[in-house]
């Protein structure tokens, strides 16, 4: 009989831990919580027009590679949907580097330089880890994605967060479904 409820009581305090996780804000996440409610603001990012070839760990998108592994769903349907490409990453870095606040020394030398906008070029990154935050997210048109990126020119890994919306979408759409009609409207940058 002892064996019988031990072995009952511990399957019960174990189902926990097989049940689904919700995800949840870590203390990480507190800036990326307040980049969304202060810094936020929404914009309509095009889809990549130009060549795509998908290969078996990789997408060139006009001599641009990014890597990324096929098993990472999230992640792939992203880069298949054309949503995010390097041309756009490269475009994004150039953006906020003209528009912060910082140093402005800094922004003069930087444009003497003959060609500065060649220091952001994004090319051969590799994405991973990608996940979809719902403490971030109240609308069910609105998501947001986290996606690791290493890029070799960095010693340390970049997190991206992007919005996508989908304004077909509703609290039962999949995460699939979503992405394949999604437009991408933000985009945010950390680092790891």
């Amino acid at each position: 009989m002892k064996i019988l409820y031990t072995i009952s009581l511990s399957v019960v305090l174990s189902a926990s831990g097989f049940a689904q996780k919700i995800t949840k804000a870590g203390p990480r996440d507190k800036a990326v919580i307040e980049h969304f409610r202060n810094d936020y603001k929404k914009k309509n990012y095009k889809k990549f027009d130009g060549e795509m070839t998908v290969n078996d760990k990789q997408i060139v998108f006009d001599k641009k590679i990014v890597f990324y592994d096929p098993s990472d769903k999230i992640t792939a349907l992203i880069l298949k949907e054309r949503l995010v490409y390097p041309q756009l990453l490269t475009d994004f870095q150039v953006d906020r580097f003209e528009n912060e606040d910082s140093d402005r020394t800094q922004k003069r030398f930087a444009k003497l330089q003959k060609n500065w906008k060649d220091a952001f070029e994004v090319n051969n990154i590799r994405f991973s880890n990608g996940s979809e935050l719902a403490f971030l997210s109240t609308d069910p048109a609105v998501r947001r994605f986290k996606v690791l990126c290493k890029d070799p020119k960095f010693p340390n890994m970049m997190a991206y967060y992007f919005e996508l919306t989908n304004k077909k979408a509703d609290k039962n759409t999949s995460t699939e479904d979503f992405i394949r009609n999604a437009k991408l409207t933000h985009i945010y940058q950390r680092t790891e």
